[in-house]
């Protein structure tokens, strides 16, 4: 994320330095004042512009993995768009020197404001989407992974007959409802207790293996069950 922004320092660095270069290069209009009041606010207005847009990408490129950068995406886009504005209602202010300086403070600080409220909503939405997804991942994490282990159980068994039951223990983890409560925990337990018996009949090739993985099917069952009256 880090060495992305350095490409992305790079490029808004250019675009700045191009944009200082024809606002003080560029001859103003024959006969008119170049630098007016109207010319600075338009100035102030871009280069501000420019500042929420480096502030929004410092933002998003912080994100800790690529999950949380597309979230932050639209950040980049509005505080884009913000730019873009800025360029043609600052600019024009920058053009038109002899304009009220009253008129380009009124129509800049219009746009600047409702970038700034569409950067905060979108930030808040970012973060309000991040939030539920962590949720969501910590309470799928316990079917998830035992649904991992069941597999991998699944490739240790060694006879026919392990790999049978073990395939139905697999199967009812891998249709069980994903979501957990506290409410489940208690059932949870007993799975997970369950699933590490089975993991050790698996391992000394147990005659009651079968058993074990039924009673854990069994397990699995109820938890699904509850889950559907949790709803």
């Amino acid at each position: 994320m880090k060495k992305n922004f350095k490409f992305y320092i790079i490029i808004w660095i250019l675009l700045l330095a191009a944009f200082n270069v024809i606002a003080f290069v560029s001859v103003g209009w024959a006969g008119q004042e170049k630098y007016t009041a109207s010319f600075w606010i338009g100035y102030a207005f871009i280069s501000a512009a420019f500042v929420v847009n480096l502030i929004c990408s410092a933002v998003a490129f912080r994100a800790a993995d690529l999950r949380k950068m597309f979230y932050n995406i639209s950040l980049i886009k509005i505080s884009y768009t913000g730019l873009i504005l800025s360029f043609i209602f600052g600019g024009l202010c920058m053009l038109i020197s002899p304009l009220p300086y009253f008129v380009g403070i009124i129509l800049c600080a219009i746009i600047l404001v409702f970038n700034i409220i569409a950067i905060v909503k979108a930030s808040a939405a970012a973060d309000v989407i991040s939030k539920v997804d962590d949720k969501v991942k910590a309470q799928t994490f316990f079917i998830k992974s035992l649904a991992v282990d069941a597999e991998t159980l699944m490739a240790k068994a060694k006879s026919d007959e392990a790999k049978a039951a073990c395939k139905k223990v697999y199967e009812a983890i891998r249709y069980s409802d994903p979501m957990s409560n506290e409410q489940l925990r208690a059932v949870e337990l007993q799975i997970a207790d369950k699933f590490s018996e089975l993991e050790g009949a698996v391992a000394g090739e147990s005659e009651n293996l079968k058993a074990v993985a039924e009673e854990l099917v069994i397990l699995i069952d109820n938890r699904s069950r509850k889950c559907k009256l949790l709803k």
